[in-house]
């Protein structure tokens, strides 16, 4: 008997596993959808952004744009408008690579910190709120098992 063919009550275990998966993407787009509801109507801004914002904030030293691209696995395009829009209203500024006339790295401004800090304070506060019938045993082992899911994950790449 292989490991997709064990039953766990009435099904196989691939039925089950797939059942998961379908349960943690719906966990996943119903807090998805209330962030990104919040961001637009409290902040008049998009998810895309705040995530763009939240990979700058966490290099000062500032990301090139295709760094920006890997780290949200999104194309160089989509992260390009964003940053326009950021640069455009003083939240982000683009400075030359030395030694490297076509590259610029893209840094958080002073503005840009103040409003990304704001933006996710009120973030986290959002997922306390939605994830508050867990409790911190709860969250310690669903942490743990998603963990041990992305490893197995990451070692199937």
């Amino acid at each position: 008997m292989t490991p997709q063919s064990v039953e766990t009550g009435d099904e196989p275990l691939s039925k089950s596993r797939l059942r998961l998966w379908l349960k943690l993407l719906k966990a996943s787009n119903l807090i998805e959808d209330q962030i990104r509801r919040r961001l637009r109507d409290q902040y008049q801004s998009t998810l895309p952004r705040f995530d763009v914002m939240s990979a700058l904030s966490r290099s000062p030293e500032g990301l090139k744009m295709s760094q920006i691209s890997e780290m949200l696995r999104v194309s160089n395009g989509n992260v390009t408008g964003i940053v326009d829009r950021l640069t455009d209203e003083g939240l982000a500024l683009r400075v030359a690579v030395p030694g490297d006339r076509r590259a610029s790295l893209v840094r958080l401004t002073p503005k840009g910190q103040a409003a990304f800090a704001e933006h996710a304070a009120a973030h986290e506060s959002w997922i306390d709120d939605m994830l508050d019938g867990l409790n911190a045993d709860d969250v310690e082992g669903m942490i743990r098992r998603l963990d041990y899911l992305n490893e197995t994950l990451e070692d199937k790449e």
